[in-house]
Formats: C-alpha cells, structure tokens, sequence
C-alpha cells in the first residue's frame, strides 16, 4: 500500500502545474499555521481578559486585533518556508527579494533596540529575524540549480 501511494503521489505531483502545485503546497501550509496558530490567538486573548489589567473593553478589543495583525504577518511569511522544504529549492526566491527582507530585518532590530515599545511588538521583529535566518538556511541547503532555465 505505501508504494501504490507513493506513486500515486508522484503521478499527481507531475500531472499538477508547477503553479497549481505551488498554490497546493501553500495551501497546506496556511491550513496547518490556521490550526497551530488560531488556538493560540485566542487562548492569550482569554488569558489576557481574565488576568491582565486593561483601561476598558476598547483596549482589550485593539490589544487582541494587535496579536491578530502580528500573527497574521507571521502566518504570511511561513508559507514560503514550506514552498521551499516541499520543493527543496530556492530557485524562486530571487536574491533582491531575500536582499529587501535582510535590509527589512536589519532596520526592524535597530529601532527595536532603540525606542522603546511594546514587548508583543519587539517578539514580532525577532520573529522575522527567526523566519530570515531560516530562508538564509534554505537557500544554503537548496543551491539554485544554474542549469534550470529562469521562467
């Protein structure tokens, strides 16, 4: 039965596009980082209603959209991360996208450093320095195969 999947699974795998396959795959990953990530926000949410002080309800409401909006910058980035395991290739990340996101992330640390903000805030900039350090990784472990034509 596992080799009879196993085919199967390379006989879709070659009968998708490599775009279709690419929207599957993330997909999946958006699915999986949906169900990690959802009890969470919700569950800091109750935990921050019942044992944190807060001005009024106002407050409450704008600090659990805030978790929601950096969760969700999270859960955008991932995917990418997921594309580039399943594919264990990086020939679609060109390298002035990954430059931009290094100059981001450079940027991002420096003023977290200097002004003073929100922890919440100051996680999220070092959850992108996390997520940069992995594509620095990918793009190590999958080198970019010269020998594939560029699309």
């Amino acid at each position: 039965a596992g080799e009879g999947e196993a085919a199967a699974a390379a006989a879709d795998r070659q009968a998708l596009s490599e775009q279709e396959l690419s929207a599957k795959f993330d997909g999946i990953a958006s699915q999986y980082l949906v169900l990690m990530l959802g009890p969470a926000i919700v569950g800091y949410a109750a935990y921050s209603l019942l044992y944190e002080k807060h001005k009024g309800w106002y407050s409450w409401v704008l600090e659990s959209g805030v978790n929601v909006v950096y969760a969700v910058g999270f859960m955008m980035m991932t995917p990418q991360l997921f594309l580039n395991y399943q594919y264990k290739s990086v020939d679609h990340l060109p390298w002035k996208a990954l430059i931009y996101r290094a100059l981001n992330t450079f940027i991002d640390d420096l003023f977290a450093f200097v002004i003073k903000m929100p922890t919440l805030h100051r996680l999220s900039v070092f959850r992108d320095d996390l997520i940069f350090l992995i594509y620095l990784y990918q793009r190590w472990a999958y080198r970019v195969d010269r020998r594939r034509p560029n699309d």
